[in-house]
């Protein structure tokens, strides 16, 4: 049962971070856009869940008062609805992935916009500055998300049995990973990923070409934000209750740069490979730390051990291996890879 559990936990975070990782590809590894603000996506697909859901249930429900103090009837009412008719789980479901995605891709053209044209450097500072107001102001307020309180999430599965539910979220997760991944794809299989490839080596060309730099980026931190907001969705429905400090840059934003270097940039393959490599060895050192440390006799407490070999890991990637698992490779059209095969250049 404990290797069952343990299996689980990681297929349920190896979707949830394939996720992020995946949209941040998009503007990274792709784009060249560094958004250090990565968490603050994540962060509004909790808001979707946590705040704009439970608000519209608040008005449905004839509920008043404090969201903080209303949640836990609203939680209560919703999840006796659900459990005698699954339909209205379901809706209200698929209702926060849509708004969590539309909320997260707004947020993301909006937050970008004082910022689009500034350099590399300057633009990854300032998206981090940016998603950590954004982080304190949800701490710090509670008639947002609950803020140091917490706020409660109905369960929208609440008709499938509690010791079902690691397992139903853990292939939801995945489910949504393979969507993200074929999204991805065609995306940046198209001459709009040529054109991001492009912008990430020289901006100069792209402007000489006439396509408009700043756009381009508004454009491409939408699609990545919306799209990384749907894992901050999840994960608050898995988790059923929103707290800001779930949603930390280290969580979400560090941990996934990571990913994408370990596995490869520009390319889904290494964010695939980065991410199940991070997170199985994530999982199993967190659960069996404290052995860890005991045979190994460790000076210092267990907890640390994580950030101090993922923090060597780091350092060991961008000195000996900055190209990660999977090497990039060029985007080849459908018309060159036949010119490539009849050549002889492509099997």
């Amino acid at each position: 049962m404990a290797q069952e559990y343990l299996i689980l936990n990681i297929l349920l975070w190896i979707g949830f971070y394939l996720i992020v990782a995946l949209s941040l590809n998009i503007e990274y590894g792709f784009g060249g856009i560094p958004n250090f603000g990565r968490a603050l996506a994540v962060l509004m697909g909790a808001v979707a869940v946590g705040s704009l859901t439970n608000r519209i249930l608040m008005l449905y429900f004839g509920i008043g008062g404090q969201i903080v103090e209303a949640s836990g009837s609203i939680k209560t009412i919703t999840n006796d609805l659900v459990a005698q008719n699954p339909a209205a789980g379901i809706s209200l479901f698929i209702i926060s992935i849509v708004v969590a995605a539309i909320l997260g891709s707004l947020t993301g053209a909006l937050f970008i916009l004082p910022s689009a044209k500034l350099s590399e450097d300057y633009l990854a500072i300032t998206l981090l500055s940016i998603s950590e107001v954004v982080f304190m102001t949800t701490y710090y307020h509670p008639d947002i998300i609950g803020g140091y309180y917490g706020i409660s999430v109905p369960n929208f599965f609440a008709f499938i049995p509690g010791e079902q539910r690691l397992l139903l979220f853990a292939v939801l997760s995945l489910f949504f990973a393979f969507l993200t991944y074929l999204f991805v794809n065609r995306i940046l299989t198209s001459p709009y990923g040529r054109l991001l490839k492009a912008m990430r080596e020289d901006e100069t060309v792209v402007k000489t070409y006439g396509k408009d730099v700043m756009k381009i980026r508004i454009k491409t931190v939408a699609i990545g934000s919306g799209i990384a907001a749907v894992a901050g969705a999840l994960y608050s429905m898995y988790a059923v209750n929103v707290i800001a400090t779930n949603f930390s840059r280290v969580e979400w934003t560090f941990y996934p740069f990571l990913m994408i270097l370990l596995g490869g940039l520009g390319n889904s393959r290494g964010v695939v490979a980065g991410v199940c490599a991070f997170v199985t060895a994530r999982i199993t050192l967190t659960t069996y730390k404290f052995e860890i440390a005991q045979a190994f006799n460790l000076p210092f407490d267990p907890v640390w051990l994580e950030y101090i070999l993922f923090g060597l890991l780091m350092l060991l990637i961008l000195v000996y291996r900055p190209e990660g698992i999977f090497k990039e490779k060029p985007i080849y059209t459908k018309p060159v890879k036949k010119v490539l095969k009849k050549e002889g250049v492509l099997k």
